[in-house]
Order: structure tokens, then C-alpha cells, then sequence
């Protein structure tokens, strides 16, 4: 594999180039929604259509439908080998070929189902996520042809967008298959669409209702109003002491970490700004970097509040309400661990006396890379080559909880995070684009990466 040098693989790619934006073009087409029924007829003509297309660059690839938990029907899965020695590492390449949907079609400046080219990137539904991440399997093997040096295995999900849930039955229902010793899970995406990254770690999850009560019942508020607060107030009181005078999160027993690996770019507070939309009156909460801020420390959001609208208001003190809290829990903290602090914490800080009850949510698992592994190694060297700069590794502040089960799986396997996106990509959101110089250099670096791996 030595005589597959960065130039040869480029020109393979440049030769191929043609058909990866097509492939990826007619992907965009197949309005691969799996919100509109993971087990419909539209989804089972996106993963044969992914199929053919591995098939077509030496996969043996078959299209299988998995069962939920309960046993019902799930999603269409592609799965798919390519067994080039026995004696060679195996790779098991991930993807998902499932998107989003479009509710609102206006929002869009192109059809959001006709692949349309503007300034160097192409936009369209699952440009990004995740057609970028089948364009870039199906462009490295068609690239390294019969010189690929690694066997693998392939995994194209059809239910990523809607969680996953028929996920682990299947890949514990197919160790055999999946078995790999690395794992490319090609779903995330670079620092920008010139600077290459390997996502380094994902927070974890988890979510409590609370309850805090005062009164059997309400009360009038020009009355009682004075000695006896209202549930809305002392809910507010309640989620406030989580937090210390830095707006820094100060539960006992909530872990915060550091960039897995090291920090090797704080992210701009300008691009943070811009991009959430935040007043410019605003003071970001916390301290520390704000990348350790955004992927590694925890973070507390409430997501639902029960309470009476403005509108129909009227003089009377609540006696009781409920809100759910979201817990992003820093990449090495089991989530159950962290979901107890919180309950513990607000329990015992309930004020002036008040009744607080936690009913306890969803747990999923956080998940850091391994900086050390050669796989790692092997990655960051094809990113540089491919790209020609040095790359920036970084974090990401969700959850992907299927990364940390693959991990659990299969413990022994190294596993990378790559993908096709940028922060222009608008994944999930109007406008979903792909940068096609991006993509192009994500190509040759995961045959690249393959090419390393084999020695």
C-alpha cells in the first residue's frame, strides 16, 4: 500500500468526481424522510438504492429490515462486507441514509430535494447529513479498488433522525457482521470546510421532571400574597441555585471535564454569537474556555415549563408546578450518575420548605476518543495530508447515544467520529448544504485513512 500516495489518490478522486456528486444528487432526490414511516416503501427505495451504490464499489451489500425492541417491524438497514484477507484489521464503516424533514419548504432558497450547486457547495436535504457521509465510504473504497488493504464491514442505518431505537437489538442480533477493530462513524464534521477534525468527544444525557409544591390548593394572590410565594416563583428560586455567581453549573456530584486531547482552538465568541443569535447585551454564563463550555462541562436547560399563559391571567397564587430539566452530562460521566445529583440537589434545596418531587427521564451515555490510539494517529495524519493544513480537533457539545453503545459492543475496536459538515452546513435546519472542496478532500482522506490502517 506504500505507492498510494496522496497525489495518485487525489487524481483517483478527481477521475471519480463526477459520479460521487451525482450519487449524492440523486440521494438528495429520494426524500429519504424517516419521520414519514421508517418502515415505508420511500425508505426501503433509499437504503436499495445505497445498496446499489456499495455494490458498485465492491461491497456485497444487502438490504435487511430490523425489529424494534417490542419486536415490530423497523427500520430498513444496509449492511455489507468486503473481505479482501482474513488476516487484515476490519473496519466497519458507518453512515445513515435517513433525513430530516422539510416543514417548511418556503425557507428554502432551492428545491430541498434537487441537489442545486451555489458558490462551491451543494444544497439539499441530506446533502450533509448524511448523504455527504455515503458519498465519502462509497468515494474511498471506489478509490483504493482492488488495492483497499482492509477488510470491511458497512452499517447504513435508516432511523438515526428519529433516534435509533430499533439501533442495538440490531447490531447485538449481528456481532458476527459488525466485529470490527475500527469503527468510522462518518455523522459529524470538520472545524470548517478547510480545516479538517476529528470530533473528539459527544456530552451525554439526561433529562427529570420537577415538581415543586406549596399549597393544597390556589389561593388569592392580594390575600395570601407576601408570606406565601407562588409555585412559579419557587420554581425559579430552585433553578437558580443550581448555578454559582458565574452562571458556572454547581451540583455536587455533576462532573466537568476538559477537551478530550487538549484544546487546540478556543471557539470565536463572535461566530458564537452570530450563530445562536445571542442580544448583544448578552454575557455568555461560566467560566473557561468556551469550547470546554459547549462539549465538556455540563449544562442544565428547561426545556418544558408548566404554567398558566399571559393571556387569561388572573389574581391567583399557583400551588404547584412542573418543569423538565435537560442535563448534557460532561463525555465520561455515566448519565444515571449525574441524573441522582441533580434529583438529590433539588430535593434537598427546596425553598422555604416547599415539596419537591423528581420523576426521572431517559439516560444516554457521553463518549470520548481515545487521543492515544493509532487510529487516531492514522486519522489526524490523512486529514493533513489530505487537506494540506494541520487539523483542529473538536467536541461536540449533543448526543449521539449509539456511539458509546457501539463502544460498549465492541470494546475492544477503536472508534473515529469524522463526517461531511461544516459550520455551514445547516444540518436539520433550511438550507442544508455541503461544501463540495470539503467533500472532495473527506474523500481522498478516508481512503487515505484506509491506505494507514492496512499497514
Amino acid at each position: 500500500m506504500a505507492q498510494l500516495t496522496v497525489d495518485i489518490i487525489r487524481a483517483r478522486v478527481e477521475e471519480d468526481w463526477t459520479r460521487i456528486v451525482e450519487v449524492l444528487n440523486r440521494k438528495i432526490a429520494l426524500q429519504s424522510i424517516s419521520a414519514k414511516g421508517i418502515t415505508a416503501e420511500h425508505m426501503k427505495r433509499s437504503a436499495e438504492f445505497v445498496a446499489e451504490q456499495l455494490r458498485e464499489v465492491g461491497v456485497d451489500a444487502n438490504v435487511v429490515q430490523s425489529h424494534n425492541p417490542d419486536g415490530t417491524p423497523g427500520a430498513w438497514e444496509v449492511t455489507g462486507s468486503k473481505i479482501v484477507d482474513p488476516g487484515a484489521p476490519t473496519v466497519l464503516l458507518y453512515a445513515h441514509h435517513d433525513v430530516q424533514p422539510v416543514p417548511d419548504e418556503s425557507a428554502w432558497r432551492t428545491d430541498p430535494f434537487v441537489g442545486t450547486e451555489i458558490d462551491g457547495r451543494l444544497y439539499g436535504r441530506g446533502a450533509a447529513d448524511d448523504g455527504g457521509g455515503i458519498a465519502i465510504h462509497c468515494g474511498a473504497l471506489k478509490a483504493l479498488g482492488d488495492e483497499l488493504g482492509v477488510n470491511i464491514k458497512v452499517f447504513i442505518e435508516g432511523e438515526e433522525e428519529m433516534g435509533s431505537p430499533s439501533f442495538i437489538p440490531f447490531i447485538e442480533s449481528h456481532r458476527d457482521e459488525f466485529a470490527a477493530d475500527v469503527i468510522i462513524v462518518a455523522d459529524s464534521g470538520n472545524w470548517s470546510a478547510d480545516i479538517p477534525s476529528l470530533t473528539t468527544s459527544l456530552r451525554g444525557n439526561t433529562d427529570i421532571d420537577v415538581t415543586i409544591k406549596a399549597l393544597e390548593h390556589p389561593v388569592h394572590s392580594g390575600q395570601f400574597g407576601g408570606p406565601i410565594l407562588d409555585a412559579n416563583t419557587l420554581a425559579a428560586i430552585l433553578i437558580a441555585s443550581m448555578y454559582d455567581a458565574n452562571g458556572d453549573l454547581a451540583v455536587p456530584g455533576i462532573v466537568a471535564e476538559d477537551p478530550i486531547g487538549g484544546l487546540q482552538r478556543d471557539l470565536d465568541e463572535a461566530t458564537v454569537r452570530e450563530d445562536s443569535g445571542a442580544l448583544a447585551s448578552y454575557r455568555f454564563a461560566g467560566t473557561g474556555s468556551l469550547a470546554a463550555r459547549m462539549w465538556t462541562k455540563p449544562s442544565v436547560t428547561v426545556i418544558g415549563f408548566d404554567a398558566h399563559p399571559v393571556e387569561g391571567s388572573f389574581n391567583v397564587i399557583s400551588p404547584q408546578t412542573t418543569f423538565r430539566l435537560s442535563l448534557r452530562t460532561s463525555p465520561n460521566q455515566r448519565p444515571e450518575e449525574a441524573q441522582e445529583a441533580l434529583a438529590a440537589f433539588l430535593v434537598e434545596h427546596a425553598p422555604f420548605g416547599a415539596e419537591v418531587s423528581v420523576k426521572r427521564g431517559e439516560n444516554g451515555m457521553g463518549w470520548a476518543m481515545d487521543p492515544n490510539a493509532e487510529a487516531t494517529k492514522d486519522a489526524l495524519a490523512a486529514m493533513q495530508e489530505a487537506f494540506g493544513v494541520t487539523p483542529i480537533n473538536k467536541g461536540e457539545g449533543g448526543s449521539i447515544p449509539f456511539i458509546p453503545e457501539l463502544q460498549r459492543i465492541f470494546p475492544a475496536a477503536q472508534v473515529l467520529v469524522t463526517g461531511p459538515e461544516d459550520p455551514k452546513a445547516n444540518a436539520h435546519s433550511p438550507n442544508e448544504s455541503i461544501s463540495l472542496p470539503g467533500l472532495k478532500n473527506n474523500v481522498i482522506t478516508e481512503a487515505l485513512l484506509l491506505a494507514k490502517l492496512a499497514q
